[in-house]
């Protein structure tokens, strides 16, 4: 034992000096491998051979199989995979991306127009039904009455966003004093208010928003949208008909340009300003 522990001393020793030159080649063949090209190939073959789809179906078969034997391992495996710091933050820059935003709001804008389509569609069908004679091209009683109605609800929005400022800057001084001459200078700026939102929009564009979803103008005699001061008769013509339980709105369903009170008043008729198919 002796003699061969004394024989074998030199290699032993040549094998333990030879082990840290060993390893630096391990390494840098290693180093020399991946810098090649071989992760991209061995990424290639993986993508190509559809490895990672296999095993995760490997895994639904196994815990399909096995029942509760294979499901926590995979439940903890997703759910490692959904609460990383990595997957919340790709995540988010996938839905932050420019092009998901504009993706959402084409849908979203799309789901509108679809919807304002099909509502027009019913308002001009319930038009044609109540008036069936009468010359064609201008905005019946039904299309104009909704268009009336969501100008209605802009307006008495923009009125109580107004309003609402208005009275936190007169609480901070108290208010003007009695009750009845804040209800006097509420009612004065309503009406005020809504009729700078109708005269604004019929006198620059002829259209208000209302009338614009539902696809009809108000014009003047000469073709163009109506001046400031016509504007202004039709508004107070529109409160008149309003007053009376709409009945100044009646005349729309028998006049043959479809006109209501306020357009006898100011000269105006609407037109149904549909885009051409």
């Amino acid at each position: 034992m002796k003699f061969d522990r004394f024989a074998l001393g030199p290699v032993r020793a040549a094998a333990r000096s030879s082990r840290g030159v060993f390893e630096e080649e391990a390494e840098r063949a290693i180093d020399a491998l991946l810098a090649g090209p071989l992760p991209e190939a061995v990424g290639r073959s993986l993508v190509e051979h559809h490895v990672l789809e296999r095993v995760a179906a490997g895994m639904l078969q196994a815990e399909s199989r096995d029942g509760a034997a294979a499901g926590p391992a995979a439940e903890e495996l997703v759910a490692n995979v959904v609460q990383s710091a990595a997957f919340k933050r790709a995540l988010r820059d996938v839905l932050s991306a420019p092009e998901i935003r504009t993706a959402m709001a084409g849908q979203a804008t799309g789901f509108a127009d679809e919807l304002a389509a099909a509502v027009r569609s019913r308002m001009r069908s319930l038009d044609a039904r109540l008036q069936s004679r009468g010359e064609p091209g201008y905005g019946g009683f039904a299309t104009r009455g909704l268009g009336l109605v969501i100008d209605a609800a802009l307006a008495e929005l923009a009125f109580l966003v107004v309003g609402a400022s208005v009275g936190l800057v007169l609480g901070l001084v108290g208010g003007l004093g009695s009750n009845w001459v804040d209800a006097a200078l509420a009612g004065a700026g309503w009406f005020v208010a809504v009729g700078v939102y109708f005269v604004v929009f019929w006198s620059t564009t002829g259209q208000t928003p209302g009338m614009r979803i539902m696809r009809v103008r108000v014009l003047a005699r000469s073709g163009a949208p109506p001046s400031v001061l016509r504007s202004l008769v039709r508004f107070v013509g529109l409160i008149l008909a309003i007053i009376p339980l709409f009945v100044g709105f009646l005349p729309v369903l028998v006049d043959s340009r479809r006109r209501g009170l306020h357009d006898f008043l100011s000269g105006t008729v609407v037109l149904d300003a549909r885009d051409p198919e």
